[in-house]
Parts: C-alpha cells; sequence; structure tokens
C-alpha cells in the first residue's frame, strides 16, 4: 500500500458510492486515491486503527497520509478538491458550517439505498483498475 495516496473508504454494496468511485477514478488526473470498500478486509483495518465506528459513519471516508481522516461531506468536499472541475465549488462548500453541510449529506445517505439500490456484493474492479485499490 503506497503510503503517500489518499485513500477513499467507501459502501461497496451502494450504487450510488460505486458510481461516485468510477466518476473519482476518471477524474483523478493525478492518481492521488486509492479506494477500498468499507466491507472489505483492509476496510475494516482501516476503520478499527482510527476507532471508526461503521454504525456512525457508513457511507464515505478520507484518509490522508499522515493527516486524521474526514467524513461525512467534509470527504466529499476534500476529494473533490482534488478533482478538475470541482475543486472551486468543493472549496467554496467546505465554507459552509459542517453541521449543515452533514444535514444534507445525511439525508442523501439515508435514502441512497432506497434511491439508488444496492449490490449483493462489493464491486469487483477490471484488470485495469485493480492497482487502485486496496
Amino acid at each position: 500500500m503506497d503510503i503517500n495516496k489518499k485513500i477513499i473508504l467507501f459502501d461497496g454494496v451502494c450504487n450510488l458510492c460505486d458510481s461516485s468511485v468510477q466518476f473519482i477514478i476518471k477524474r483523478d488526473k493525478n492518481d492521488v486515491f486509492r479506494y477500498a470498500a468499507l466491507q472489505s478486509e483492509t476496510g475494516k483495518k482501516l476503520l478499527a486503527e482510527r476507532n471508526i465506528d461503521s454504525n456512525e459513519i457508513d457511507s464515505i471516508i478520507l484518509i490522508e497520509p499522515n493527516v486524521a481522516y474526514y467524513t461525512k461531506s467534509t470527504a466529499a468536499l476534500e476529494i473533490g478538491k482534488n478533482l478538475k472541475g470541482l475543486r472551486t465549488i468543493s472549496s467554496i462548500l467546505l465554507w459552509l458550517p459542517e453541521s449543515f453541510r452533514n444535514i444534507v449529506y445525511d439525508f442523501i445517505a439515508k435514502n441512497r439505498y432506497k434511491w439508488y439500490g444496492k449490490k449483493a456484493d462489493c464491486m469487483i474492479p477490471t484488470e485495469e483498475l485493480k492497482s487502485k485499490f486496496i
């Protein structure tokens, strides 16, 4: 595992989360991120190392090297700051109070299975993308 990469932990059975990871991969021109499903052994290990309760945070977590981690709306916006086309809007939205941003984020997260569906199993990356998953 490359310790200089930012790690995105995501809900591996969520169709919205899977689409979001695909969106990020396509726009990650500087190869900043690596990915792991929350349900994977790696995901569980990274959660445990940081004492994160997956019952409390079950959608997206961004782990930065030598920095703490970000959750919910802050994680999404910090990811956006690294993607062409989203840098400015993400930086501006980070100025909004986290409590307000998380109301919107939590509403979407709570309804994501109902709106976008759920898979029986985590995504299996193609051969081309396997190096991006840990």
